[in-house]
């Protein structure tokens, strides 16, 4: 990989009076050339800062080391953070934000305020057992996340934040519930951030908004040179590896992220058992915070789609079916494996770097008759990426366990747009858009599809290096 260019900024000064720079300045503090980790610092000519998402960097562990290391900007001197989505590759470094001295106010919308912190409680324990394994101290304690959630404001969609000298909006990226993309107007320029863009149509939610115009715009990549399967096939596809699984008389394990999800799969899950589409076979939700985020998911009904709401008149709840079962507890997780198969287990985490999903990977991995069904994204080192490229054997619990089952993957799950999704979101901005930056994706997807952007929109594309400021 080629090294980041170098970029001198100076401050200048006349008579000892700060002369501000006629640009402002757009720094890649994290999700450079990488899908997680994003975060943006914005300031702006009169040198207020500003933060878009401000999440942890994933790959072969739940945190990279790096996560807890010093932010390259003084947090002290942050006005505000505005917030995308709750995911933690987006949101995972906020309470350390906190605890390094940041003042200022935190935005986004109410789901996303409200799924954040379950999700930031429920990784705190295993972020501290991630750090006393590296030596290092805690990236946050359970009280820095109380201060963090006494500093956050939510805004709805649409609703315009005057802060200094910007004026932000939050609409609908259609990525997860709450989920936006950010326009920030400051000083006559508007700057778009798109934070994770939906795979469209999603399954429960409204879909993604368009901009019509804008003078520079972040984009996603993570399937910047992929195209996914269409979203209507997703329950033949899903019931066809349900049907195959019970056939070979295996286990079913998906590694879901907690947080969309599990909540799809649930939904598909209840239609195809309603709908008498499948076999008796059991079902198991193991993950405790996929059910504390899809019971609270059932009271932001005004951001479901109209199939959900018409799903919702008939059966009046969601991610309920026969054979389902929520194992809340650790007790109640052991009774899976006394259930002989066939069965179905949706666990976290969603790449398999850690949780409950690493228990039943040990246990039936090497069985030749079970199957592992990936439906999300698997960062490079996860053990997800390892089981998907095709690994004989992993590590699990520091033992070598062989992979003997089928593993398979249905991409039209991911809540990430393809390639055609994100050009398609790109489009009715061409005319305005002085330069796209392709932000959160590897190389392999990035890259093309900046160079699909310049070819197909006639729009000036670049894929910045980590850490490179530019000048707006």
């Amino acid at each position: 990989m080629s090294k980041a260019p170098i970029v001198v900024i100076l401050d200048l000064y006349y008579n000892n009076i700060k002369v501000y720079l006629i640009f402002m300045k757009l720094t890649f503090c994290g999700g450079a050339r990488m899908v997680t980790g994003a975060n943006y610092l914005l300031e702006s000519k009169k040198g207020e800062k500003f933060l878009i998402d401000c999440g942890l960097e994933q790959g072969s562990h739940y945190a990279e080391r790096q996560n807890f290391k010093l932010f390259p900007y003084d947090p002290s001197e942050i006005t505000a953070v505005f917030i995308t989505h709750s995911h933690l590759d987006h949101i995972g470094r906020l309470p350390k934000l906190i605890k390094d001295g940041f003042k200022g106010k935190v935005f986004s919308t109410p789901p996303t305020k409200v799924f954040a912190q379950l999700i930031l409680e429920d990784s705190e324990e295993i972020l501290k057992k991630e750090a006393e394994r590296e030596g290092l101290d805690e990236l946050y304690t359970l009280k820095d996340i109380e201060k963090l959630m006494a500093c956050w404001e939510t805004v709805d969609y649409h609703q315009e934040i005057f802060l200094g000298s910007l004026v932000v909006r939050f609409l609908n990226s259609g990525h997860i519930l709450g989920s936006s993309f950010i326009e920030i107007s400051v000083e006559g320029k508007n700057l778009v951030f798109s934070g994770d863009l939906g795979n469209t149509p999603p399954p429960l939610i409204k879909s993604l908004e368009y901009l019509e115009e804008g003078d520079y715009c972040l984009v996603e990549s993570t399937y910047g040179n992929r195209i996914h399967e269409p979203t209507a096939a997703l329950r033949d596809l899903l019931e066809d590896v349900i049907e195959d699984t019970i056939k070979a008389g295996g286990t079913l394990m998906i590694p879901a992220f907690a947080m969309e999800r599990t909540q799809d799969l649930l939904f598909h899950l209840n239609e195809l058992v309603e709908n008498k589409r499948l076999p008796k076979v059991p079902v198991f939700v193991d993950s405790p915070l996929a059910i504390k985020l899809s019971q609270a998911y059932q009271g932001f009904r005004e951001y479901f789609n109209e199939e959900t709401n018409r799903f919702l008149m008939i059966d009046h709840t969601l991610f309920n079916f026969p054979g389902l079962k929520k194992t809340l507890t650790v007790e109640e997780s052991k009774t899976i494996n006394s259930v002989p198969p066939p069965k179905v287990i949706i666990a976290g985490s969603g790449m398999s770097h850690g949780g409950r999903i690493l228990h039943h990977e040990f246990r039936y991995l090497p069985d030749p008759k079970s199957t592992i069904l990936f439906i999300g994204y698997q960062a490079k080192g996860s053990l997800g990426r390892q089981i998907l490229d095709g690994a004989k054997t992993v590590k699990i619990f520091g033992e070598e366990v062989p992979v003997k089952v089928q593993a398979r993957t249905i991409s039209g799950y991911s809540a990430h747009a393809d390639q055609l999704q994100i050009l398609e979101w790109l489009k009715p901005m061409r005319f305005t858009l002085k330069k796209v930056f392709v932000v959160q994706g590897e190389e392999e997807q990035s890259l093309p599809l900046a160079q699909k952007i310049k070819d197909n929109l006639a729009v000036n594309a670049e894929v910045p290096f980590p850490a490179e400021t530019i000048m707006l």
